[in-house]
């Protein structure tokens, strides 16, 4: 098979990309299959050496293990979630409990464990770089929390309750795209009302490529469904959308959700208590920066307390612009976004129709790559030509200031009901210098609406943050700067991890980025100055709902995951609970309702770390202002200890001794509170 299955041979292909031209579904589950017995090969090999544990024979030997099975789950992975099939999904399904299996199989073998504990409690006598220490304290607690430790029968109890989390967690993200992916609003010229002309030239092209020419279709993609609430004059048109976008994976059926959550939860309960842990959420804080729920619930405190009093403020505002038009209504979430835009127009002049063509996507793109040239002296060159996995995707090369090759960056920037919502950044290869210099593929994925037939992609504000936020992401896997995979690019602590994104977001809005890159789309003119100026004028609007959409997300998460709870639990009634002990006005609704809320259930990632984004944002606030202390957003001395501490360092040392040496303090909370409008 391996001479038929492009996944098996060598890629002898321009910058190593995986062949994605040669590349068919029938493929992926072969190779897995080799890949597996591959990878186990290595690890008997590993547990099995008759020679005394070194860092090399041991550590590094892991460390190599595998290649074959990360390139293949890279690449399938990746695909899943951008360009999936129902062949793909079958798979999908089937790998998530397999693979699970194998890693368990892997954390839980003692030959293997007695290797690495050895080496761990001498640890201070072997001589290690401090990389080296890193990578070695790290396996060990990897280790540990996969149940090393435990006996035969609970180690058996916890492989068989990781498959089911494996295999549960792929049907809630296969349930969420199912319903996102089946609906659409379809919509005639007498609809259109408040529909911007770029807005309603997208969405006549949707409707086309969804075979319903001649009409205009809204889609539940965050950036189609959020521009229609902000800008429909249908009120119920908007309620339409509102409901379907707030019931994704609650619709009933095959494709709801809550019965999932509830078999997620007891089992993730049961994971922690057999590795000693009170919850969930205290296993999952054990490594993070934070480390207690009590930390998460103070920091959540601190900041909601004066969101909640700007979001009952913005209501009292939208309330009166809705009753000084006569209109006979109490505001609902439907409404809130639509009528938010008009107070904005009042206070500051701005709307979304006026700042959406200087924000073109291409613009965008520049602005982002010039950032990170003034910054970390990185040139962008689009290569064309190459062989992608869909044709909507496209190359870059980074190069750094002598023309050395840093990174292939991938953008993949429109929705298709192939991929799965949201925004994210991935890889196809991570960097590290194991065995010689290996760079990286890195990936960005977002969901814009595309632009009609020849013409510009055009942004909303919020698309252009979410741009910037996730090429901060994908700059932290390109500039990394490590030995050990291990400890490669955004491989650090799930709270650190969105400092890196959080903070590129900031030179979105310099003033110098706007003046030369957010030029009109028809006429090509910069931004004015006094647009430029109500912008940054507007910087904290709405801040209040904003900030009590992802708080109640956030407090949820905590909620559900910090208690043990009955097996039968009611899902729904423990989202209205936890909303209700912290006064969620009924105008507002969860960033992500459980149902959907796929950083938390499509997987461990962000599961009782939702939080880790405000947490990030303490430090993001606090890492911009060492930029504005000098009085240059680009200062380059700030700059250069940025790239070395931050972004080149993945998690080569514990997030607050990166943070540390970057900033010479921790962070406190006033700039947050400073840079949401809460402080003066």
């Amino acid at each position: 098979m391996s001479s038929e299955n492009p996944l098996l041979t060598t890629w002898n292909t321009p910058f190593g990309l995986p062949p994605f031209g040669a590349l068919r579904s029938a493929h992926f589950r072969p190779a897995f299959e080799t890949a597996l017995d591959s990878h186990r090969a290595e690890i008997a090999a590993i547990a099995q050496n008759p020679d005394a544990p070194t860092f090399e024979n041991t550590i590094e030997a892991l460390e190599r293990a595998g290649k074959l099975l990360t390139d293949v789950g890279s690449v399938f992975w990746n695909l899943t979630a951008t360009d999936t099939d129902p062949q793909l999904q079958e798979i999908e399904r089937d790998m998530a409990s397999a693979l699970s299996r194998h890693a368990s199989e892997i954390s839980m073998n003692p030959d293997l464990f007695r290797r690495v504990d050895a080496l761990y409690a001498r640890r201070g006598e072997l001589g290690l770089s401090a990389e080296q220490l890193r990578v070695l304290d790290l396996t060990h607690k990897n280790f540990v929390r996969a149940g090393a430790q435990l006996n035969p029968e609970e180690k058996e109890r916890l492989k068989t309750i990781m498959e089911r989390l494996a295999t549960l967690a792929t049907r809630f993200s296969q349930n969420v795209l199912a319903d996102e992916s089946s609906w659409l609003l379809l919509l005639d010229e007498s609809d259109l009302d408040g529909l911007s002309a770029d807005f309603r030239a997208a969405a006549a092209r949707l409707a086309a490529e969804r075979d319903a020419p001649g009409k205009f279709a809204v889609s539940l993609s965050r950036s189609s469904a959020e521009t229609f609430l902000q800008s429909s004059a249908r009120r119920d048109l908007r309620e339409t959308v509102y409901r379907a976008w707030a019931r994704r994976g609650e619709n009933g059926g095959e494709t709801d959700n809550l019965e999932v959550i509830r078999e997620i939860l007891a089992l993730r309960d049961a994971r922690a208590k057999l590795l000693g842990f009170e919850s969930f959420a205290d296993y999952k804080l054990d490594d993070t920066m934070a480390k207690k729920p009590a930390a998460v619930r103070d920091l959540l405190d601190r900041v909601w307390t004066p969101a909640l009093a700007r979001a009952a403020e913005e209501r009292a505002q939208i309330q009166a612009l809705v009753d000084s038009e006569g209109a006979n209504f109490a505001v609902a979430g439907h409404d809130w976004r639509y009528y938010a835009e008009r107070v904005r127009k009042e206070r500051y002049d701005l709307d979304q129709t006026t700042l959406r063509p200087y924000f073109q996507l291409d613009r965008m793109i520049a602005a982002a790559f010039h950032v990170a040239e003034k910054l970390f002296g990185l040139r962008f060159v689009e290569r064309e030509g190459l062989d992608l996995y869909h044709p909507d995707v496209r190359a870059f090369e980074a190069l750094d200031r002598d023309g050395n090759h840093v990174a292939l960056f991938l953008a993949d920037y429109f929705a298709r009901p192939s991929k799965r919502s949201g925004a994210w950044m991935s890889d196809f290869r991570s960097q590290h210098k194991l065995d010689g210099e290996v760079r990286p593929i890195i990936v960005n994925v977002m969901n814009f609406t595309k632009g009609a037939e020849g013409q510009p992609t055009l942004l909303s504000l919020d698309d252009a943050r979410t741009l910037f936020h996730e090429f901060g992401h994908g700059l932290h896997g390109m500039l990394s700067d490590v030995t050990y995979p291990l400890v490669s690019g955004t491989s650090v602590a799930r709270d650190f991890v969105e400092l890196p994104s959080q903070l590129y977001e900031h030179w979105l809005l310099e003033p110098a980025v706007l003046r030369q890159f957010a030029r009109h789309a028809e006429t090509g003119a910069p931004m004015p100055d006094d647009l430029l100026d109500r912008i940054v004028a507007s910087r904290c609007f709405n801040q209040g709902f904003g900030t009590v959409e992802f708080c109640a997300s956030a407090y949820v998460d905590m909620d559900v995951h910090a208690q043990g709870l009955p097996d039968d639990v009611d899902v729904a009634a423990l989202e209205r609970e936890s909303l209700e002990k912290i006064s969620m006005p009924e105008e507002i609704i969860m960033r992500h309702r459980l149902p959907h809320f796929g950083h938390i259930f499509s997987g461990d990632g962000y599961s009782a770390g939702y939080y880790s984004y405000l947490w990030a944002e303490v430090l993001d606030a606090d890492a911009f202002e060492a930029f504005k202390e000098t009085g240059d957003a680009f200062h380059p001395e700030v700059a250069e200890k940025l790239k070395r501490f931050i972004y080149s360092a993945g998690g080569r040392q514990d997030a607050a001794e990166a943070y540390l040496a970057f900033r010479g303090r921790m962070p406190t909370t006033e700039p947050l509170l400073r840079q949401r409008g809460f402080l003066a």
